[in-house]
């Protein structure tokens, strides 16, 4: 199987519509650690315990007290050469859509456009009793002045959370509609730091195939679509990612 930067340049290269689907692997390279590595989030505290909108709703001061830092921490990151080379290749017009499981917004900071956010992003805080909607910045000026550490909505005194979604919560409808939109007309899809193990989103790359498009695959740890993908690297996002930029400029120019 085809496993190198030229590789992935070429298969890019001769697609007509091309997108893109990221997981949590694509930002372990800014400082931020993913969910289920062995240095994950997820071995460290039970999901289900602070992620969860159950939580949410019972015990939001617990919710808060886990959420509150990850903010600071996701604020505080910068994006590294693999969102860079990925906006690149959109500029390019090799990428066209841009899904990302990511709620760090590295990818718009980065400098990408048209992207579906299918587990929410940090830039809004929310109330979802009366549906008002405020700037993370509001966010986080409510939970760290009340007493109790959990911003609660102007309008009715409901706690509110972030634009993030939890353990429990519906995806947005709108988000997973423009992703499988994008996979339906997609002729090939680049799968980064994704395990494709959280459904609905890991049934995108089945769309694409199951219309003859091609799939490739960059993660460090295994997928259970690595043995029908065209091309599967390993290693470093930021890397090969920059490494199939320089290809790419020299198959198109």
């Amino acid at each position: 199987m085809p496993n190198t930067p030229d590789d992935l340049a070429r298969l890019l290269a001769g697609a007509d519509h091309a997108i893109c689907l990221t997981g949590a692997g694509m930002s372990t390279e800014s400082g931020i650690p993913d969910f289920r590595g062995k240095d994950g989030v997820w071995q460290k505290v039970n999901p289900m315990e602070v992620a969860n909108m159950q939580t949410f709703l019972t015990d939001p001061r617990r919710f808060w007290e886990f959420h509150r830092p990850r903010i600071d921490m996701l604020s505080g990151v910068e994006p590294n050469p693999a969102h860079v080379a990925i906006a690149e290749m959109q500029r390019r017009g090799v990428l066209k859509t841009l899904v990302t499981q990511n709620i760090d917004r590295l990818h718009s900071k980065a400098g990408a456009s048209d992207v579906v956010e299918v587990h929410g992003s940090l830039s809004r805080g929310q109330c979802l009793q009366c549906r008002t909607m405020i700037t993370l910045e509001e966010l986080v000026v409510k939970a760290d002045s009340a007493d109790d550490g959990v911003p609660r909505c102007n309008d009715c005194d409901f706690p509110l959370k972030s634009g993030v979604v939890m353990f429990g919560e519906n995806l947005p409808v709108a988000e997973i509609t423009a992703a499988y939109d994008a996979a339906e007309r997609a002729d090939a899809i680049l799968v980064v730091g994704s395990s494709l193990q959280v459904a609905p989103v890991s049934e995108l790359p089945a769309v694409v195939q199951g219309r003859g498009g091609k799939l490739a695959i960059l993660t460090e740890g295994d997928t259970p679509y690595d043995a029908t993908a065209d091309v599967r690297l390993r290693g470093k996002a930021g890397v090969q990612l920059t490494e199939t930029v320089t290809a790419l400029d020299a198959l198109l120019n």
